[in-house]
């Protein structure tokens, strides 16, 4: 029951979200507005700004706010990550895989957090919710197969290690709820050996590794987050569709709403890199945030279906213990609280601080970035950024 009104009440608040709707998209680039003519106490936001300069929050990179279709509040940061990281930059380590100068050592500042010193950041695992997007509108098209259909229907078994019933069972739905029942373990810090990421990223066949891992639960039975499978997922998606997935997103996605620049990493065996790959500006990024705001519509055309956004980000299984996290289809669900009331926000969420943030009820969209990717120091939560966001909304006055 408890479940079944979640879902509701997101379904709900996408709704009152969609009232704001603004007579121009944008494609080309964002309006830009006073806080104030959004509902939004300047000063308050200057203060958040003010302590992210002061490194309270560690590295952040960029920090916006999108309210009524609006760009009210923007800002950028910079950091000398070539003297932040110089020393882990060049020790071998989990976090330096394979050349310490390619794309997979995360304290290379030639690629991380902006690609090539330019204005495109990592979005890390952010990329993940995008994917799913892209999967929705293939779902859309009629371009990619059920989600009851078993993964290894697009896999030859007789290459694959520990196929046993249970992992004939797992499905394309359990790879997207993160369920899929692989014995998996990324809960370590990435800068710890044990990490199934970083122990993946040793291998060439990145897929074939996450496939190859015993079963240690029944699909669906819980959450589990698995990097691994989402990139099981984009394999998926190139062998149903024929297509590869960047080019499919370039098609149905990116050029609709006039995403032109972005940068996607491949995988060392070539795939697109699903899991964490993409890069994009700031403003992209909350291109794809009111996407999903406006269930899926842009330029008063269907993008993504409004069941798929929907269903994206509703409770599908939970991600806690103690309930305070949910998980969609590669959305997380939020709980936080605003004026004494339990409210429900929805965000892509990336390793070293990459916040992509949905608050449907009040019509706003949050973009953080950042790369505070040690294992200790200060660091912004998506709780703490919608909190001191919340702080600024300006209450409507009664009569």
């Amino acid at each position: 029951m408890e479940k079944s009104l979640s879902c509701l009440m997101v379904s709900l608040i996408l709704c009152s979200g969609s009232l704001w709707a603004q007579n121009y998209w944008p494609t080309t680039d964002w309006h830009k507005t006073e806080p104030e003519d959004v509902g939004l106490d300047a000063a308050v936001l200057s203060a958040f700004d003010a302590d992210i300069s002061r490194r309270q929050y560690g590295y952040v990179d960029s920090m916006l706010v999108v309210r009524h279709g609006k760009l009210a509040y923007e800002r950028y940061y910079t950091h000398d990550y070539n003297r932040v990281y110089e020393k882990e930059a060049t020790t071998p380590g989990p976090l330096v895989v394979r050349h310490p100068t390619g794309p997979y050592n995360y304290f290379n500042a030639w690629w991380h957090p902006y690609l090539k010193k330019g204005n495109l950041h990592s979005i890390q695992s952010v990329t993940k919710s995008v994917v799913a997007a892209i999967v929705g509108i293939a779902v859309g098209r009629g371009d990619f197969p059920d989600l009851d259909t078993p993964v290894l229907t697009f896999f030859d078994t007789d290459t694959i290690a520990n196929v046993d019933d249970r992992k004939r069972r797992m499905t394309i739905q359990h790879l997207l709820t993160m369920t899929t029942g692989l014995e998996w373990n990324e809960d370590y810090p990435y800068s710890d050996p044990r990490n199934s990421f970083t122990i993946m990223a040793l291998d060439p066949n990145w897929v074939k590794f996450t496939l190859d891992q015993p079963m240690s639960l029944e699909p669906g039975e819980a959450f589990q987050y698995n990097s691994g499978a989402t990139l099981i997922l984009g394999e998926v998606f190139t062998k149903a569709t024929g297509m590869d997935l960047e080019e499919y997103a370039v098609r149905h996605l990116f050029t609709p709403l006039g995403i032109d620049n972005f940068f996607w990493k491949r995988t060392p065996f070539g795939l697109t890199d699903a899991q964490e790959g993409l890069f994009l500006t700031s403003r992209d990024m909350a291109k794809i945030a009111y996407l999903f705001l406006r269930r899926g519509e842009w330029q008063d055309k269907p993008i993504v279906p409004s069941t798929w956004i929907d269903t994206s980000v509703s409770p599908l299984v939970s991600a806690s213990e103690d309930g305070d996290w949910e998980y969609g289809y590669k959305w997380w669900l939020v709980h936080y609280q605003y004026r004494g009331e339990k409210r429900v926000a929805f965000a892509g969420l990336g390793f070293g601080g990459q916040h992509l943030v949905v608050i449907p009820e009040l019509d706003m969209v949050l973009v953080f970035t950042g790369w505070n990717i040690r294992a200790e120091g200060p660091r912004l939560t998506s709780k703490e950024a919608i909190d001191r966001v919340l702080q600024a909304v300006i209450a409507p006055k009664r009569d």
